[in-house]
């Protein structure tokens, strides 16, 4: 894994490579960004975006949203996949928020995760672009890029979580989080272009092979 300083050099190639990182998905308040990621799995944000103006335009908020019929909100969300389990996925979580929260989104991850549905990707997601606090959230891209560049070394997403956040200060885990996304789309697919990458000379993977370069070793002396 990288050291911390390796770690800073990423985080400064990334920011001069993604100067305007931020999520894709849009919104105007919590609520909305709640939604949208709950809606986001297995699926683009474009096309959760889509859909979400409509969406958002019949339930503009909890409450709203949990006194429909997970049938009324199935036509609405169809396009994004799984639409029968989403619709379910939202009424729930509307009504959960309504009764625990006054139709509030609450602002901690101890609150978030234990709303139905809401896992740490999720929640963090929610911490970092509706509160502005610190939140790394760690998605099918990112688990990718940072292992293939050496800021990880796990397929588990909590331990991705923590590994990054040990290297990485805090002020800069949302926006790291935002450049690794928006890099793991355009450069660093399943199937990488290595050669149209900025971070090239600071990544481990042996694109030849498709795994970790492995460790330069010292020669003998004499």
């Amino acid at each position: 894994m990288k050291t911390p300083a390796g770690a800073r050099a990423v985080v400064s190639r990334l920011e001069a490579l993604y100067p305007d990182a931020d999520t894709e998905l849009r919104h105007s308040n919590a609520y909305q960004l709640l939604v949208a990621t709950v809606l986001s799995a297995q699926t683009s944000d474009a096309r959760v975006n889509e859909v979400t103006p409509a969406l958002f335009g019949r339930y503009p908020d909890a409450r709203a949203l949990s006194a429909a019929e997970p049938a009324e909100i199935e036509p609405l969300v169809r396009s994004t996949g799984f639409f029968r389990s989403k619709a379910r996925a939202l009424h729930l979580l509307a009504r959960e928020l309504v009764a625990r929260h006054g139709g509030e989104v609450p602002a901690t991850m101890e609150a978030l995760t234990a709303l139905p549905g809401v896992g740490r990707k999720t929640a963090n997601v929610v911490l970092g672009h509706a509160f502005d606090e610190p939140g790394l959230p760690v998605d099918r891209h990112v688990l990718r890029v940072a292992n293939r560049i050496g800021l990880a070394r796990s397929d588990d997403p909590e331990v991705v979580e923590r590994q990054i956040g040990r290297l990485v200060p805090s002020e800069a885990w949302v926006r790291l989080s935002d450049a690794l996304i928006l890099h793991g789309r355009r450069v660093c697919r399943p199937r990488p272009v290595c050669d149209q990458c900025g971070l090239r000379n600071l990544c481990e993977y042996d694109e030849g092979k498709g795994r970790k370069k492995a460790p330069a070793r010292a020669g003998r002396g004499g």
